[in-house]
């Protein structure tokens, strides 16, 4: 069964985004996160999406966030 889609507390660089779907797929974060770059570089509505995740998907309550 897959993971969850939510955005992890650890591993985040911004929102966390990339990382819950990285988990989600199965891949390194490093290899979600370049494909999202590449992608912007694309016509189309990759940041508008990525926003919409940031609002849209859960964070994960399983982990504790750390203090800055």
């Amino acid at each position: 069964m897959p993971a969850p889609l939510v955005r992890p507390r650890n591993h985040r660089m911004i929102a966390g985004v990339c990382a819950g779907l990285a988990e989600r797929f199965g891949i390194s974060r490093t290899t979600m996160r370049v494909i999202f770059l590449l992608s912007c570089l694309l016509p189309g509505p990759q940041f508008v999406l990525y926003l919409a995740l940031w609002i849209l998907l859960p964070s994960d309550k399983n982990h504790t966030a750390t203090a800055w």
